[in-house]
């Protein structure tokens, strides 16, 4: 063979492994980028989770904020239903006479 062919065929085994080492390199970075998603899809699915969660329990506390009453509303209520009762009692005591 001649040495113009050597050359030519040496450079075609160059670019040949220069390739093959890309190719290699694509792939590997092509199945972390693949684990990396998978890991990243687990993540997002927790953190919804998490979200829908944290709504119900949010939503569970202004439920229970809007029934809570304080003792100062209880007291209030009661003695409201006290002048209530004392009316009435007016009333059936003037209907009786």
């Amino acid at each position: 063979m001649s040495k113009e062919y050597q050359i030519v065929i040496n450079n075609l085994k160059q670019k040949i492994e220069l390739i093959i080492s890309r190719y290699e390199q694509v792939v590997t970075e092509n199945q972390r980028l693949s684990a990396e998603l998978l890991y990243c899809k687990d993540a997002l699915s927790s953190s919804i989770n998490n979200v829908k969660e944290l709504e119900e329990k949010v939503n569970k506390l202004q439920l229970v904020e809007a029934f809570k009453t304080s003792s100062q509303d209880v007291k209030e209520a009661k003695q409201k239903i006290g002048r209530m009762v004392k009316e009435i009692d007016k009333c059936i005591a003037l209907l009786n006479d």
